[in-house]
């Protein structure tokens, strides 16, 4: 199980991002955190293009289903979907990873028995 921005567990952050331009101001070979959203498909479209690592935070399956089309490393889903989210993954041979947003670390037991390819807390996005 992947663990972003746990407290003890050294792990990469996300930067977010609301622009094209925004990208320029992040480290090298930083990844990025978007949300979904048709306003955000030329931010999508062009990561993908470059070959930039990013998560793209989704509210439900259809979203799920663009995210894995629109080439996203990482996509972050509600908990309230993430079993079915995590199938569908595993059905279609999803290259992204599925990540949950947890607040609290005793979460994590019952996320790795979902079988969830991890999750990431607020700490590891760069606001």
């Amino acid at each position: 199980m992947l663990l972003f921005g746990h407290r003890f567990i050294p792990s990469e952050s996300f930067y977010h991002i609301t622009t094209i331009d925004a990208i320029s101001k992040t480290p090298p070979s930083s990844k990025v955190f978007l949300e979904f959203s048709e306003d955000n498909l030329d931010i999508i479209q062009h990561l993908a293009k470059n070959s930039v690592e990013f998560v793209l935070s989704v509210k439900n399956i259809r979203e799920l289903i663009y995210a894995s089309s629109l080439e996203a490393s990482y996509i972050l889903v509600q908990k309230e979907i993430a079993k079915s989210a995590q199938n569908i993954a595993e059905s279609y041979l999803f290259d992204a990873k599925i990540l949950v947003s947890l607040e609290d670390e005793n979460q994590i037991e019952e996320m790795a028995m979902l079988n969830l390819d991890g999750v990431l807390f607020p700490s590891a996005i760069i606001r």
